[in-house]
C-alpha cells in the first residue's frame, strides 16, 4: 500500500492519535516530534527515524526502517544501533545517517532528538546552598 493511501486512512483515526486543546499529537514509534503529520508519521512511510533512550539508561538506540522487507516479517524490517560515545559522536552519527540520502528532512528533527535524550540522561547536580547574608543569618 502507498505511503499517501497509509496516511489517509489512519491521520483522523489511529491507536497512538493524542488529541488535547485542539492539537494533534502522536505518540507512534518512529515519529521524531510525536507531531501527527504525513512527514513525521512513523506508520505511514516507508522511511522512518527513531530515536529512544537505550534500556541500560545510557546512551541512544536509532533505529531505521528498511525498505523492501515484507509486512509479514515486521522484526526484520528494522535497523537498530545503540550510540553510546557522547553527544557529539552520536549527533555526527545521527546526521551522518539522515543526510546519506535517508530522510534528509527529518536531519533536525533527529539531532534534536539525540541532544533532549543524552541531556535527560545526564546527572542532576545538587545546588549549592546559598549563604545567609547579615550577622542574623550567621547566628547559629
Amino acid at each position: 500500500m502507498s505511503a499517501d493511501l497509509t496516511w489517509l486512512l489512519i491521520k483522523n483515526n489511529n491507536s497512538f492519535l493524542v488529541k488535547r486543546s485542539g492539537v494533534q499529537f502522536s505518540s507512534e514509534a518512529g515519529n521524531l516530534l510525536n507531531k501527527n503529520t504525513f512527514k513525521f508519521s512513523g506508520i505511514a512511510n516507508n522511511k522512518t527515524v527513531d530515536i529512544v533512550a537505550a534500556p541500560s539508561g545510557r546512551g541512544v538506540v536509532v533505529a531505521t526502517k528498511k525498505t523492501g522487507v515484507p509486512a509479514y516479517k515486521p522484526s526484520k524490517g528494522l535497523n537498530k544501533v545503540t550510540l553510546t560515545k557522547g553527544v557529539r559522536k552520536s549527533a555526527r552519527s545521527v546526521a551522518g545517517l539522515t543526510r546519506a540520502g535517508y530522510r534528509a528532512d527529518l536531519r533536525q528533527a533527529a539531532l534534536a532528538r539525540v541532544s533532549a535524550v543524552l541531556n535527560s540522561q545526564k546527572a542532576v547536580k545538587a545546588a549549592p546552598k546559598k549563604a545567609g547574608k547579615g550577622v542574623r543569618a550567621n547566628k547559629n
